[in-house]
């Protein structure tokens, strides 16, 4: 849950964050893309090292 909600959370800031700096289509895009990807890393992290402290 934590890696969907980061892709999400990461592709809107990133789409708001490109708008706001005057983006055309294509940099909104590669923003919302890049900063969805960069969220849904840290939310898999997030995942596993929850996964480990919680089972021991």
């Amino acid at each position: 849950m934590f890696v969907i909600g980061g892709f999400l959370l990461g592709a809107i800031g990133g789409g708001l964050r490109a708008r706001a700096r005057g983006g055309k289509l294509a940099d909104i895009l590669q923003y919302a893309v890049v900063h969805g990807l960069i969220f849904a890393l840290m939310g898999l992290f997030l995942t596993i090292y929850l996964d480990r402290m919680l089972s021991v």
